[in-house]
C-alpha cells in the first residue's frame, strides 16, 4: 500500500556517484551500497528514493525544461522544513542541501523518508475505509491543516519566508502574469476568471499564519497500522507565510465530492469519491472554520482562486510538454484538467452572491 518506486525516466537521470560522494560527507553513518530509484508521481519536483544498506533518504530536484520564476526554490524548501520540522513534526526532517549547480546540474535536498500510505487517484488494493472511518480521515486532514495554521511562525523564525501585507492582491496578480505567460495556443484564455478575481479580492483579514499551498490529501502520509492517522505531510515547495484562507481554497480545489460534475471527477487526483462518508467541500469548510474559530463569509472567492492556481500549475506543466522540454506521457493531458477547471470556476463565479 506504499508508494514504489520505479526505473528513472529517459532524460531525469542524474550523476549518482557526485550525489554519493556528497552524502558521505555530510550525513554521518552511511553504509552500504548506493541504489537509487524514482517516484513516478509528482508533476513538479522530481523525488528520488536513495538507499544506503536499508537507510531510506528522498532526494528532491527541480524539473527540467522551462520554470517559472522563482519556482523550485531547493533552498528555500529545505529551510522551511529545516524551521518547521521541529514543532511541526508531521514535516520529513531535511538532512542536506547542496546549492552548487556543477553536481547535478541544479541545486537539490536530501531528507528523511516517511514511510506510509499515500492516497492516489485509485485506493490501494486491500485497503477500505468505512463511512466512519473516512469521516474520521476527513477530519484529521483539517485538524492538522489548522494545526498548521496555528503554528507560531515567529518563534519558528520563518518570519521573513513571506510578505503578509498585499499577500492575496499579489497572488492574484502573479498568478494570472503567470498563466498569461505560460498559454498556449490550445488552452482558454481564462480572462473572465482572472477578472472576476480581481474585482472580488477581499480586504486584509489580519490572519497570517504558515501555509503549505498544496495541502491535499495525496500529499499526506498515513500511518500504515491506522490509516485514519496522519504521520506525514509531504512537499513543502509553495509554503510561504500569508493568509489562511488562501491555503484552504487551495485544498478545496482538489477535494472533489459526490456532488461535482462527472468532468471534475474525471480530473480527480484523490480518490474523495470512493470513500463513502467522505466529508464534501461544505463540510470541511464547516470543520475548518469551527477549529479556527472563525467565520467565513467569502469562500467562494478562495475556492475560485484555487481552481484557477491550480489551472495555472497545470498549464506550466503543460508548456513544458507541449513545447517538447520534457518527454513525460502525463503531461499530455493536462491541457483537459486546464479547461475543466476554467470551466468549474466559471461555474462558482455564476453561482455566487460575492
Amino acid at each position: 500500500m506504499e508508494d514504489s518506486t520505479q526505473s528513472i525516466r529517459a532524460g531525469e537521470e542524474f550523476d549518482f556517484r557526485a550525489v554519493e560522494r556528497y552524502l558521505r560527507d555530510s550525513i554521518p553513518d552511511l553504509r552500504g551500497p548506493l541504489t537509487v530509484t524514482q517516484f513516478p508521481g509528482g508533476h513538479s519536483n522530481l523525488t528520488y528514493l536513495l538507499c544506503f544498506d536499508g537507510r531510506e533518504l528522498v532526494l528532491r530536484r527541480p524539473p527540467f525544461g522551462r520554470k517559472a520564476k522563482s519556482a523550485h526554490d531547493m533552498g528555500r524548501e529545505y529551510r522551511i522544513q529545516k524551521a518547521l520540522q521541529p514543532i511541526f513534526p508531521y514535516c520529513p526532517k531535511p538532512l542536506a542541501y547542496m546549492e552548487d549547480e556543477s553536481v547535478i546540474g541544479s541545486p537539490f535536498y536530501v531528507m528523511e523518508r516517511i514511510r506510509g500510505i499515500i492516497l492516489r487517484r485509485q485506493l490501494p488494493a486491500g485497503l477500505t475505509f468505512s463511512p466512519e472511518e473516512a469521516r474520521k480521515l476527513c477530519e484529521n486532514m483539517i485538524d492538522v491543516q489548522v494545526e498548521l495554521h496555528h503554528v507560531d511562525y515567529r518563534k519558528a523564525g520563518l518570519e521573513n519566508f513571506g510578505k503578509p501585507d498585499g499577500y492575496v492582491r499579489r497572488q492574484v496578480e502573479g498568478w494570472s502574469e503567470r498563466y498569461r505567460q505560460a498559454r498556449t495556443e490550445d488552452a482558454p484564455d481564462c480572462e473572465g476568471v482572472m477578472a472576476w478575481l480581481a474585482d472580488k479580492m477581499p480586504g486584509e483579514a489580519g490572519r497570517v499564519s504558515v501555509i503549505h499551498n498544496d495541502y491535499r490529501l495525496d500529499n499526506l502520509v498515513l500511518a500504515r497500522q491506522d490509516p485514519m492517522k496522519i504521520v506525514g505531510v509531504l512537499d513543502w515547495e509553495m509554503a510561504t507565510i500569508g493568509d489562511p484562507l488562501m491555503d484552504l481554497g487551495g485544498s478545496l480545489a482538489y477535494w472533489v465530492d459526490r456532488f461535482d460534475s462527472p468532468e471534475m471527477q474525471m480530473i480527480s487526483m484523490v480518490p474523495t469519491t470512493a470513500m463513502p462518508g467522505a466529508l464534501t467541500r461544505a463540510e470541511m469548510i464547516e470543520r475548518y472554520a469551527g477549529k479556527m474559530g472563525i467565520r467565513i463569509d467569502d469562500i467562494d472567492f478562495y475556492y475560485v482562486f484555487g481552481l484557477f492556481r491550480l489551472g495555472v500549475i497545470a498549464q506550466q506543466i503543460y508548456y513544458r510538454f507541449f513545447h517538447g522540454q520534457t518527454k513525460d506521457e502525463r503531461f499530455q493531458a493536462m491541457i483537459i484538467a486546464v479547461t475543466v477547471l476554467e470551466q468549474t470556476a466559471r461555474q462558482v463565479i455564476a453561482a455566487s452572491k460575492l
